[in-house]
């Protein structure tokens, strides 16, 4: 009596990988993912290897869990491998707060964000 099994979401060349709650906004995790969109993942890791953002060593610890997904899971040629989709979404807002002048406060708002990366498998070019 239990649940149907679903089926896979991907394609059977891709494979992904998802961060949550990474301590950034959304709209800085973009710029991030926005490097790597549609580049071979050897191009990809480079980029996030020597990028100044704070949050490109998480963008590339999930970039690498894609791979491994991929190699590991579903045995896609890791050489072949490109970033299909990098998509970051909204999570929680911490909200505090910081007293300012005459009583009132000043809202401080922490975001979080999801990040998701697909990695999919390309024919090699010949």
């Amino acid at each position: 009596m239990s649940k149907k099994a679903r089926g896979r979401d991907l394609a059977d060349n891709e494979a992904k990988a998802v961060a949550r709650m990474l301590r950034v906004s959304p709209q800085k995790l973009n710029l991030v993912a926005g490097l790597i969109r549609g580049k071979k993942v050897a191009t990809a890791l480079a980029d996030l290897q020597f990028s100044r953002k704070r949050i490109a060593k998480d963008v590339r610890k999930c970039l690498e869990s894609a791979i491994a997904n991929a190699e590991n899971n579903h045995d896609l040629d890791v050489d072949d491998l490109v970033v299909a989709e990098a998509h970051v979404g909204k999570a929680i807002v911490l909200k505090r707060f910081s007293p300012r002048a005459r009583g009132r406060i000043g809202k401080i708002q922490k975001p979080f964000a999801n990040l998701t990366i697909v990695v999919r498998q390309v024919e090699a070019q010949a």
